[in-house]
């Protein structure tokens, strides 16, 4: 009987989710509902050491930001709570016995100070400390001494912990969905601790045997997570239990260099690395949200990093990439992140959205700047000015001519303004003061008229006309400009031209 997919994402609340998270998060995402499942969110936090207060509600929100809300979690649709693992810690020992009394897993009462003096004798003779079949017969294990004894210092409150007996002389050949068949040695495995006697679970046991409880059908999780690979399936094998499908995710690669993108290269590229902005006593990291970008828009270049539908489409909705989403088609190799790119993708967003929500976004701006201006005006400067755009924090540097008349001019367009130009201008004003519609169309239509029956190229008047009421030459159709700003202000500035050029 095939099982319902139900597949997990399981960060730790150790601080801001990294944009490596939010793929998985997403892939999951994807998964779950291309195969009509069920997507939940797990939070692992049995290493209280790391806990960072306010991690949590990130998460959630930094998904429900995306659009990709988990079914299941802490407070929603609890069919399999708790959803923090700190709260299930009663849960596992019962597990570590099992494993002890199966014969899977063992005492170690190894201090610390004794590990560190095997490490330096091994080190000393060239070699690298394992703990694994080789040597943990000769060490303090419940291996080698007695039922009794074992339990007699359990009970005096000696430090132990519980780690797994990795089988001798195997090879284990597993499946990963992304990389095919991989092959692991037994004898080169360490025997991983999985309980502590603090009563806490290591990550290996708690993620097997919630995954289990649970009912995860798949484990889709980085590449990082790779080498751990042999010991989960071999801990689902121990316990009897049918083991999920596994998907070992590929890096995402720094922008320049090698290796695994960190918050030091955003820092130094100047890009976010976190969905949103996070703030501690220490510093601040910015985020995607708080940088301008569109929810659907980082969607969709992380679902480009690492996996294609095979077509050269790069345009998707969440529904489009539910639909086309196939785990077959992510890549093994690491997918580099392009900053530049994901700015392009912001501007495509940006260009889909309506000049009535643009305008909304666009006005705060513009009314802390004390500028009085009506909505619909709004709209009409953002549809004139939002192509040029990749965020809605663009808007004001492309449109501040607008509001404001020009107080400098660029000095590379000021050398169009000849020695001819003033007095064109004044005729220009003339003509400018006659027009009764003053619309785009109509003015428009007058001046190359004017310009026209007069002789007058073409040059000689409209690169002084856009200099004078924006400053530079820069901005869309100037007529559209001049119906904004309006006839009164358009005259100004043509007479300030005057004067100052």
């Amino acid at each position: 009987m095939s099982r319902q997919v139900r597949v997990r994402f399981a960060p730790s609340p150790t601080g801001p989710l990294h944009i490596g998270g939010v793929r998985t998060a997403l892939f999951n995402y994807l998964f779950a509902k291309k195969n009509n499942g069920v997507f939940y969110l797990r939070i692992e936090d049995t290493d209280q050491n790391r806990f960072v207060p306010g991690a949590e509600d990130y998460i959630l929100e930094a998904l429900d930001w995306l659009g990709i809300s988990p079914d299941e979690t802490i407070g929603k649709n609890e069919k399999f709570g708790p959803y923090r693992q700190s709260e299930r810690k009663e849960l596992y020992k019962q597990y570590a016995d099992q494993l002890i009394n199966s014969g899977w897993a063992y005492y170690a009462f190894d201090t610390a100070e004794s590990l560190d003096s095997h490490r330096k004798q091994h080190e000393e003779q060239g070699k690298t400390f394992i703990y694994n079949w080789h040597n943990r017969e000769k060490l303090d294990t419940s291996l080698i001494i007695s039922n009794e004894e074992t339990e007699k210092r359990i009970a005096a409150g000696q430090d132990y912990v519980i780690r797994f007996k990795t089988p001798v002389n195997e090879t284990l050949h597993l499946t990963d969905i992304i990389r095919g068949e991989i092959k692991f040695e037994t004898n080169l495995l360490d025997d991983k601790v999985l309980f502590k006697s603090d009563g806490m679970p290591t990550y290996h046991l708690a993620n097997i045997v919630d995954d289990h409880l649970m009912e995860t059908s798949h484990v889709i999780r980085g590449e990082e997570w790779l080498p751990s690979m042999p010991l989960h399936n071999l801990l689902y094998k121990a316990f009897g239990w049918e083991a999920p499908e596994f998907a070992h995710l590929p890096l995402i690669l720094k922008p320049v260099g090698n290796g695994k993108l960190s918050k030091r290269d955003g820092d130094k590229l100047g890009f976010p690395v976190f969905p949103l902005e996070w703030k501690t006593e220490e510093g601040f990291s910015s985020g995607y949200r708080e940088n301008g970008f569109f929810p659907e828009a980082v969607v969709n270049f992380l679902a480009l990093l690492g996996w294609n539908d095979g077509t050269e489409q790069e345009l998707f909705n969440l529904e489009e990439l539910v639909e086309k989403f196939d785990l077959n088609r992510v890549h093994k190799a690491g997918a580099k992140f392009d900053p530049d790119k994901n700015k392009w993708f912001n501007h495509q967003y940006l260009q889909k959205q309506s000049d009535e929500s643009l305008a909304k976004a666009f006005a705060p701006i513009v009314y802390e700047k004390e500028i009085d201006i009506d909505y619909t005006s709004l709209v009409k400067i953002v549809s004139l000015i939002k192509e040029r755009a990749n965020f809605v924090s663009d808007f004001w540097e492309l449109s501040d001519y607008f509001f404001v008349a020009p107080t400098s001019y660029d000095e590379k367009a000021a050398k169009n303004w000849k020695e001819e130009t003033p007095e064109l201008m004044n005729r220009l004003l003339e003509v400018l003061k006659s027009i009764e519609g003053f619309t785009s169309q109509n003015i428009e239509t007058v001046v190359k008229d004017w310009m026209t029956q007069n002789e007058i190229g073409m040059g000689k008047i409209m690169q002084p006309f856009r200099l004078s009421l924006v400053g530079a030459l820069k901005g869309p159709h100037l007529f559209d400009i001049i119906e904004m700003v309006g006839k009164e202000e358009t005259i100004k500035r043509i007479e300030n031209a005057i004067v100052t050029l």
